[in-house]
């Protein structure tokens, strides 16, 4: 295989950076789900910190609160009020639903699945 020219490399690193930027969102429920498994009850704020240091991406927190609403309003995430120690401020906490969990777990398989792949 030969050495990649300066217009081929500078090609792929916009195709890589356009497909990252495609399936972004769709990762996003995946490391969404699986920082509230391993962390839950998680507050929104503790979930946007935790993706940021897992994924090294920002997420806006309009979107963090709209994946969040949806995953919650169809039953894959619970959502329980809770108070912030020393302040009293209230907050939500999200938790895995056993449908969460059953959703994730189908996520997870179909991924590995594909990775197998010849």
């Amino acid at each position: 295989m030969s050495a990649l020219g300066s217009a081929e490399r500078e090609w792929v690193e916009e195709l890589a950076a356009s497909w990252a930027e495609v399936y972004k969102k769709s990762v996003t429920t995946l490391v969404l789900l699986r920082i509230v498994k391993t962390h839950g009850p998680i507050s929104a704020s503790d979930i946007q910190l935790k993706f940021e240091q897992h994924t090294g991406w920002t997420i806006t927190e309009r979107g963090l609160y709209r994946t969040l609403k949806r995953l919650s309003s169809s039953d894959l995430l619970a959502v329980t009020p809770a108070s912030v120690p020393g302040t009293g401020a209230k907050r939500k906490d999200f938790t895995l639903t056993p449908a969460g969990q059953l959703y994730l777990e189908r996520i997870t398989e179909h991924l590995i699945q594909r990775e197998n792949l010849p």
